[in-house]
């Protein structure tokens, strides 16, 4: 369905069941003992990013010397063509930077290597997919973030599957994970927890959360979502759908993998992909709507619908539908929310994407302390915190970087790259990687120590 490889009838049954015999660490490249992303040493936080939102998909960069300033002639390393547009994130491991990027319709996606020395693409691995399928002009095709673990890069595209390559671009396992059809196109990405890959699947009819194991690429479990209408839209005709990437949090003493849903926030045991609990309220005004994360508070989450849709707070844990005793506030309309906010200090601080502001938000209580207009106007990207800043990237390509405190909004300043981008930066070892529409940037100040750990030590 995606190369010729895979018409082999020989083949298909790895591609369906994955290979049928675990890897050893030597081969995956993780210690047995593998631990969640949440447990990574400090050190290594500032070394890595290996997925959407960096190591704890929180946002957060134990990063030190991360450049304040920089300009199309700037504190600019290098800088790396791609062939068109897209919205995934770049993610680091060790010496290597990788993006995904789509061509002809996405009838062609790609993986994409760089040397993060230089910027010299090292390798790309690209998928065919016959169908021309449908998405929104604003998603491009390769919406979804690749994961890098200790040896392993994995990469979803959609209905194209789930692949695995090595760090020099060898294919080790490859799965059809099924066709998933939406008029806005696909967007999840996912996430790493002990040896299990972890992904929000959808948008459309078929939407599931689903675990794969990193070796083998079998799958552990599937847990499906129900959902109202024929994918696109719910029974009262208005727009659904979720492109939410999952985040690990622990509730009760335990790791849960919390998402957002098309009306709910579900807790999922990441053992089994049994529902723990769920959270209702995600329904808004205009449709049944998640983009972003949800943002872990302390012992509080705040989610946000999208298409000005509600946001709420709740104690998660629990069982059973717990928006009765465990929601905290919610409020029916927001602004529009794509990109993810992050949690610094007591407060959260929200990106908006119409109209173009920056919220700091009393997470239980779900007041506004302060909302500010951003200079580079709406932000599709999330908020990234390292060295004690916030950077943000705006549709235009300007990266505002800004004091993350309740006492207001204090800019700190305005990168501009003047090329359009809807991504995330990712921050690592004091550099910041930049996707826009056109390029992947790596910027860093002159004169910083650089102490890039090789693939083979990562």
């Amino acid at each position: 369905m995606t190369d010729a490889t895979r018409c082999s009838l020989a083949f298909s049954f790895l591609l369906t069941f994955g290979m049928p015999y675990p890897l050893n660490a030597q081969e995956t490249g993780i210690a047995p003992d593998a631990r969640t992303r949440n447990q990574v040493e400090p050190a290594e936080n500032a070394e890595v990013w290996p997925s959407f939102r960096g190591v704890s998909g929180d946002g957060h960069s134990d990063a030190r010397n991360v450049p304040l300033t920089w300009g199309a002639d700037t504190n600019i390393k290098w800088r790396a063509e791609l062939p068109e547009s897209g919205d995934s994130s770049p993610v680091i491991s060790g010496d290597r930077v990788f993006i995904t990027c789509a061509q002809e319709r996405g009838q062609k996606r790609s993986l994409y290597c760089f040397s993060r020395t230089n910027g010299r693409e090292l390798w790309q691995q690209t998928v065919t997919y016959d169908d021309v399928a449908p998405t929104h002009k604003t998603n491009p095709y390769c919406a979804s973030t690749p994961l890098t673990v200790g040896k392993r890069i994995i990469v979803w595209h959609g209905s194209a599957g789930l692949f695995c390559y090595d760090h020099d671009g060898q294919e080790l396992w490859s799965r059809d994970l099924g066709e998933f059809r939406h008029m806005w196109g696909y967007g999840a990405s996912p996430i790493f927890h002990k040896d299990r890959i972890i992904l929000n699947c959808g948008p459309g009819k078929r939407t599931f959360l689903t675990a794969v194991d990193l070796a083998s690429g079998t799958t552990l479990w599937q847990t499906d979502e129900p959902i109202e209408g024929d994918g696109d839209r719910n029974d009262n005709n208005k727009y659904s759908g979720t492109w939410c990437t999952p985040v690990i949090a622990n509730v009760d003493g335990h790791d849960q993998i919390v998402c957002s849903l098309t009306t709910r926030v579900n807790g999922y045991d990441p053992d089994t992909g049994d529902i723990l609990w769920t959270c209702d309220g995600l329904r808004g005004p205009k449709g049944d709507l998640a983009y972003s994360s949800p943002i872990m508070a302390g012992d509080t989450c705040v989610v946000l619908g999208g298409f000005n849709g509600p946001a709420f707070g709740f104690r998660p844990g629990g069982g059973g539908n717990i928006a009765k005793d465990a929601r905290l506030w919610r409020v029916e309309r927001n602004p529009q929310n794509i990109g993810s906010g992050v949690f610094v200090g007591k407060h959260v601080y929200v990106p908006d994407a119409g109209p173009g502001t920056l919220r700091c938000i009393e997470p239980e209580t779900g007041d506004v302390v302060w909302q500010e207009r951003m200079p580079g106007g709406n932000a599709w990207g999330s908020i990234v915190y390292a060295d004690s800043r916030a950077y943000v990237t705006c549709q235009n390509g300007d990266t505002i970087v800004f004091s993350p405190h309740p006492d207001g909004y204090k800019q700190l300043a305005v990168n501009s790259l003047a090329e359009p981008s809807n991504s995330t930066p990712a921050v690592a070892n004091g550099q910041v990687f930049v996707r826009t529409f056109k390029a992947l940037y790596c910027i860093g100040t002159p004169g910083v120590t650089e102490s890039v750990l090789s693939t083979d030590n990562n």
